[in-house]
């Protein structure tokens, strides 16, 4: 694992409680591990987590993300997400690749509305005219497939 991956994992195992996890894991009733951090200790972990690995470029974020997402935790997830958001003016249209990955596991409307509303509307917001082509290109194969959660992210992102 990446050093700044190894720092957000660490951070949020620290800012996590056990009852949280087994409350949230309950009430989402998914097949993921919850290390019980709030909201708040997932935002701030990534916050911090910039500050200590100042000048992440497109990449760098890109790969984070993967790492981040590539452990099936709902909080690591969770702050692949808040990631992206924070640096969503880096992404670029080739970047919904990764995305579909991540709706394509995610499970549960409270990671893919995020990265419909959060992620995937403000990237297409910022595309040029041919960016935008192959972004709703990709986004129509989305919402024309048979995965609900690829059907639900394109409806979200283009009706934010």
């Amino acid at each position: 694992m990446s050093d700044a991956g190894d720092f957000v994992d660490a951070a949020l195992q620290y800012e996590g409680d056990w009852y949280r996890g087994d409350a949230e894991r309950e009430r989402l009733g998914v097949d993921l591990r919850f290390y019980g951090a709030s909201m708040g200790a997932v935002r701030g972990t990534v916050r911090d987590a910039a500050r200590k690995f100042p000048g992440m470029a497109h990449d760098e974020i890109t790969s984070l993300s993967s790492e981040l997402w590539s452990v099936p935790v709902y909080e690591r997830r969770l702050a692949a997400v808040v990631l992206l958001q924070s640096n969503v003016r880096l992404l670029h249209a080739s970047d919904l690749t990764r995305i579909e990955s991540f709706v394509r596991t995610a499970g549960l409307a409270e990671l893919v509305d995020p990265l419909a509303h959060d992620v995937i509307a403000p990237l297409l917001a910022g595309l040029d005219a041919v960016g935008r082509r192959r972004a709703d290109a990709v986004l129509d194969r989305w919402h024309q497939g048979g995965d609900p959660w690829l059907r639900r992210a394109s409806a979200e992102a283009r009706n934010p």
